[in-house]
């Protein structure tokens, strides 16, 4: 079994092509599980830049900080089974390399409320789910001014729209509960930022990775700023031509890129979903991760995505889909996450890898069964 992983929040399908880098969840633990299934498996480190990458072996000293037996280590060449990425000051991601990354997606649905915000991250924990998501914006640059008067009815009575998006805003405080709750329950955390001040915002956390949002995807100037941060980027698409997404890819690079196939309509009818755009992305993107990113209220289509491509699935999760909010008819409520990251680690497992042989358990059926063989 090939694994390969690096330290920034990435993982590698294809050594000899760092572009095939897609994010995963901060899982350290994943290490000393291979090798205590005895595992034996080639760890690189790199420097990566502009021009490419300068790989060697990992020291003694990376190995005992991760608390891996130095001895059951091989070192060798960039044709390794295993690869360290070491950017990062400490191991993001280790997994085998057909694992389906999962998120949910929290975005507003805590409404404001910071208990609600780790109440969400607990149940998506519990669920399974590899990382979780919130947006961050700055309201009066990131709401069009033509909006910022509109009366909204909401749970702190008739406000202005502007008022409203600022009263589900997140700031410091909160964001740092946040980034310290996560670490405590080991379960990476990133957002989308709406405008370029919350890019920099978010710069002051390190997360694994960073979202542009389907509504961000036309605005060249933050898509330069996300693309500064230096992380990998999952691109949704929602709300957007073939011609968009790929001025955005262009502006990004290819080669942390993830482009999640998305249809922004809050729920989204199964008609409108159009699955196989994911196919079409991984034809018109072939050095590119697919994932998809859905609003459906469903769980069998966000499974069927990983059947036709997607290595990252994100779907909104909520306490209840009773409560208020625009987002919680196209969420999912914790027991439907948990039996949604169930479903699409079995069907990971049942995919495998394409290559037709008999199996163990088809021995028996065969000396049984056939007469003539070959």
């Amino acid at each position: 079994m090939r694994y390969c992983f690096d330290l920034d929040g990435t993982i590698c399908t294809q050594e000899r092509d760092y572009a095939m880098a897609r994010p995963l969840l901060p899982m350290i633990e994943r290490v000393r599980d291979l090798f205590a299934a005895g595992h034996s498996i080639v760890i690189m480190t790199a420097r990566g830049s502009e021009t490419g990458l300068d790989w060697r072996p990992v020291t003694e000293a990376q190995l005992e900080a991760w608390g891996v037996p130095y001895e059951r280590l091989v070192t060798g060449k960039p044709a390794a089974d295993v690869y360290v990425d070491d950017r990062a000051a400490a191991p993001w991601s280790v997994m085998p390399s057909q694992h389906v990354c999962v998120v949910a997606e929290i975005g507003i649905n805590h409404q404001g409320s910071l208990e609600t915000a780790l109440a969400l991250i607990e149940k998506a924990k519990e669920a399974g789910a590899d990382l979780v998501k919130f947006q961050k914006r700055t309201p009066r640059l990131a709401v069009p001014r033509d909006q910022w008067e509109i009366q909204r009815e909401t749970p702190w009575g008739t406000v202005s729209y502007i008022e409203y998006k600022e009263q589900l805003e997140f700031g410091e405080a909160e964001y740092d509960a946040i980034d310290r709750y996560c670490r405590e329950r080991s379960i990476g955390w990133f957002a989308s930022p709406w405008d370029v001040e919350a890019v920099e915002f978010l710069k002051r956390y390190d997360m694994p990775l960073v979202k542009v949002a389907s509504a961000s995807i036309t605005d060249g100037a933050l898509l330069g700023a996300i693309r500064s941060m230096g992380k990998p980027v999952v691109l949704s698409t929602g709300m957007s031509t073939m011609e968009e997404i790929e001025r955005a890819v262009e502006v990004l690079g290819e080669s942390l890129v993830v482009v999640c196939h998305c249809n922004s309509t809050y729920p989204c009818p199964p008609e409108d979903l159009n699955l196989r755009v994911i196919e079409t992305l991984r034809r018109r993107f072939p050095n590119v991760a697919i994932g998809y990113s859905g609003h459906e209220t469903g769980l069998s289509t966000s499974v069927a995505a990983v059947a036709l491509g997607a290595t990252f699935i994100e779907r909104h999760i909520t306490l209840s889909r009773a409560m208020w909010g625009t987002d919680q008819a196209a969420s999912v409520e914790p027991q439907g996450f948990e039996r949604l990251v169930r479903d699409i680690r079995v069907l990971e497992t049942a995919l495998g890898d394409g290559e037709k042989r008999v199996t163990a358990g088809e021995l028996p059926a065969l000396q049984k069964l056939r007469g003539v063989r070959s």
